[in-house]
């Protein structure tokens, strides 16, 4: 008889922040936000400036991302991982992850997105991505149907080990991702630009995260 299947994990929240300039609004926002959902991960966007200055930045926005449990990825900038202290980067297509994953690994995180193909995704996970990414829009603005991204997520979910992120721009489609099979679902623009607070659109975002694994979870006592 086949050994069932370990039970999948539930999927977590991965932050974006906006693109960072003065980084004090963010540095006190993020105790609060940090505080009303489980968030994996924050990814750092930051302004172009000097070396000095973005690392000066990325050392205050790390160790509050890290003093709320959260850890602290730079969107690119993988050159100043180490320097700023922070977990890792995310990596924008194939090229920049052949030259920055045999850096920043083992000892920190290095993730990927820009895949416009199965083929690029599974070229990622086979050099050994920490996750990838689906869904973020192209140079352009333009970005798949939610049904394309569920589609990958899903396809991923069920043959490839490496986690996946579902890049999201609003509460139903965390709650889609989540239902297909992301292990971790990036939220950003949305939060921030909700009425209600970020704060609130978070928690908000965690709920509907739940909703959609556990729409998929097995009944207790299933297999």
């Amino acid at each position: 008889m086949a050994k069932p299947a370990p039970p999948r994990p539930a999927p977590r929240l991965y932050l974006a922040t906006p693109v960072v300039d003065d980084p004090a609004e963010l540095l006190a926002a993020l105790p609060q936000l940090l505080a009303a959902a489980e968030v994996a991960a924050v990814l750092l966007r930051l302004k172009p400036s000097d070396p000095r200055t973005l690392i000066s930045r990325i050392k205050a926005v790390t160790a509050a991302a890290q003093a709320g449990g959260a850890a602290l990825l730079l969107d690119g900038n993988a050159e100043l991982v180490a320097r700023g202290g922070a977990d890792g980067a995310h990596l924008t297509g194939l090229a920049a992850m052949q030259e920055w994953l045999p850096q920043l690994q083992p000892s920190r995180i290095a993730g990927v997105g820009g895949m416009e193909t199965r083929h690029d995704s599974m070229v990622a996970g086979e050099a050994g991505a920490d996750y990838v990414l689906f869904g973020e829009p192209a140079a352009d603005g333009t970005r798949p149907s939610v049904e394309a991204i569920a589609d990958r997520l899903n396809w991923w979910a069920e043959l490839f080990e490496p986690p996946c992120v579902g890049y999201a721009i609003s509460r139903d489609e965390v709650e889609e991702f989540a239902a297909a099979g992301a292990d971790f679902v990036l939220v950003g623009e949305h939060i921030w630009a909700d009425p209600a607070g970020a704060a609130a659109a978070l928690a908000d975002a965690e709920a509907a995260l739940k909703q959609g694994f556990g729409a998929t979870a097995p009944a207790q006592g299933q297999p």
